[in-house]
């Protein structure tokens, strides 16, 4: 004899714990995508470093300045570029972030094209990261 009622209930527990089981591996994969962002991707998180130079855009609507970090002992020096929004109260927002570099070579190709050290950037939304190139 088949008992119905037990089947349904097999169904139901089973469907309860595959939709637990499917929201847990999608909440780990957030985690794990949120936490790679953060440690690679984020250009928010980057050391301060020491003042190099700076340029402005030929329309004045731009800043570029530069900034040399020591990573000690246990990584290179990099250079981290800075676009100060001049027009936007002073907003800055980090667009260049390359390792094995202790000089900023910055020239403006025109308004909205920066070159620093060979990497040409479109401000202001574009940006140059090493970690990121491939």
């Amino acid at each position: 004899m088949h008992n119905v009622d037990a089947d349904l209930e097999k169904k139901a527990f089973s469907k309860k714990y595959t939709k637990q089981i499917v929201i847990g591996c999608l909440v780990i994969i957030g985690i794990i995508i949120y936490v790679y962002y953060w440690a690679f991707i984020n250009m928010g998180r980057l050391p301060r470093g020491e003042f190099l130079s700076e340029a402005i855009s030929p329309d004045g609507k731009y800043t570029l300045r530069a900034y040399g970090t020591s990573g000690g002992a246990t990584t290179s020096y990099a250079i981290r570029g800075e676009l100060v929004l001049n027009v936007r109260d002073n907003k800055t927002k980090n667009i260049y972030w390359n390792i094995r570099e202790n000089t900023a070579n910055i020239s403006w190709s025109d308004n909205d094209t920066v070159i620093i050290n060979g990497h040409i950037i479109d401000v202001p939304n574009g940006k140059y990261d090493f970690r990121n190139q491939s």
